[in-house]
């Protein structure tokens, strides 16, 4: 019998995240392209100037309905001919609001490009905004909000987030309202939120996937070209106060058989140089399953499924007063609250007076470099993260110098990035769970003042 001989496997090529081309449209909107030869799925993001903290008061989730609402209808289609025309052309089309921005997402096959950004443009032009889909919308995030409230992990960041910020600041409050602010939205509201934020003049497009044989910029000064608007208004971001004094607090949940927790504090941006160091010694303290929080809760203790710690970006400006979210979350069964957190705080005391080895180190950088081609296959993927660098002001070729930073981290940098992003002492810690079971052993471990929150 003849074999197919081995094959054998080739040289290595060197990867880089991909460089965008950047230029803008006659009405002010800037571009960014990547052509990615055999993405043949086309991803578009648009980046609009329309952070929550611009939100008139009271009106907190007026953003998130303005959002949904870009796809219920325009000047020339009612909701469900919007949706029939993107069904008919292979599309999707998402939107969401959040703290830095508005963005809109569009994925269509290369063949049907045309088609699709000339209802992305539609969208964004004239929104019809009518007032029986907008009121639909208003019920639907009502309805959400139970459920949210109802999930532990959910609840957490809620209340961390109201005992971190200011209660008058803009971060403080849930992203998409509470049911009294949502109530109040009505479909004029959502239309002045938009004709005072939406325009070209102040948005980003990123396009990716594989462009050959498309003329681009005639597409683009066909379709999103034809958006119109008044110039950018300059708008200065509220600075981002915390208060990350070591405490906690316990909503109560009688009879919950696990405990949700989440354990957080702010800390610097992608600005800050610190940022790559803080994420390979973030990685190595809780970013996988053979971090040190998952060997010590999860396989010494058999405490929980996982412990993970991550930092989030909040809002990120270019005069260094934005902040991200350093955090560790995960779930554990009630009996072993107490002692699961005593063991948490050893492995930060732990870390602090030894620090992290060079073993973890390198497979940490391993880790987040090695998997970055596969992490960046599909022209989604790229668009997201450069609409990432759009609203977070950062360079063009941010991400790629990144993973060129993280390579050269040492271990003496991360321990000293971890320690400082999870000092002990300056922690704020949430638990969904039975206060009644949970309170006093809590109490005895001394990691701060303790509150019991219902609702």
């Amino acid at each position: 019998m003849d074999f197919h001989p081995q094959p054998q496997g080739g040289t290595p090529r060197p990867w880089a995240f991909p460089a965008p081309e950047r230029g803008t449209l006659g009405n002010g909107l800037t571009v960014l392209r990547c052509h990615r030869p055999g993405q043949q799925v086309i991803a578009v993001e648009i980046v609009l100037d329309a952070p929550l903290d611009a939100e008139p008061e009271g009106l907190d989730g007026v953003a998130t309905i303005m959002a949904r609402a870009l796809s219920e209808g325009t000047d020339k289609h009612t909701a469900e001919e919007f949706a029939a025309e993107l069904e008919r052309c292979g599309a999707t089309l998402d939107a969401h609001a959040d703290h830095p921005a508005v963005r809109v997402s569009l994925e269509v096959p290369a063949s049907r490009l045309p088609k699709a950004l000339g209802l992305l443009a539609e969208a964004l032009r004239a929104p019809a905004f009518v007032d029986s889909e907008v009121d639909r919308l208003v019920r639907n995030r009502l309805d959400e909000i139970p459920h949210e409230t109802a999930n532990p992990a959910r609840r957490a960041a809620k209340q961390l987030y109201a005992e971190l910020f200011p209660s008058e600041t803009r971060m403080s409050r849930p992203r998409q309202g509470t049911e009294e602010t949502v109530a109040r939205i009505d479909s004029p509201a959502v239309r002045a939120f938009y004709e005072a934020h939406v325009r070209p003049a102040s948005a980003t497009a990123v396009v990716v996937g594989d462009l050959t044989g498309i003329d681009l910029d005639l597409l683009l000064a066909d379709t999103l070209g034809t958006w119109t608007g008044d110039a950018a208004r300059p708008r200065k971001a509220p600075p981002v106060t915390a208060d990350d004094t070591g405490r906690v607090f316990i909503v109560d949940r009688p009879g919950a058989v696990q405990t949700q927790l989440l354990i957080g504090r702010i800390g610097p941006d992608r600005h800050d140089r610190v940022w790559p160091a803080q994420v390979v010694g973030t990685y190595c303290l809780g970013g996988t399953l053979t971090s040190r929080l998952d060997k010590v809760l999860r396989e010494e203790k058999g405490y929980t499924y996982g412990v993970r710690s991550f930092g989030q970006v909040l809002r990120s400006t270019p005069d260094g007063t934005g902040a991200a979210i350093l955090a560790i979350s995960g779930s554990v069964d009630t009996p072993n609250t107490g002692p699961a957190l005593d063991d948490l705080w050893k492995v930060l005391r732990t870390l602090a007076a030894g620090g992290l080895t060079d073993a973890e180190r390198d497979a940490a950088v391993h880790n987040l470099v090695g998997v970055a081609p596969l992490k960046y296959e599909t022209a989604l993927s790229v668009a997201g993260t450069l609409a990432d660098q759009v609203e977070q002001h950062l360079p063009d070729d941010y991400q790629a110098e990144l993973y060129r930073r993280l390579a050269e981290t040492g271990t003496v940098e991360a321990t000293a990035a971890v320690v400082s992003a999870f000092p002990p002492d300056r922690l704020v810690t949430v638990l969904v769970g039975d206060a009644a079971e949970i309170k006093e052993p809590v109490e005895a471990l001394g990691i701060g003042e303790v509150t019991v929150v219902t609702g």
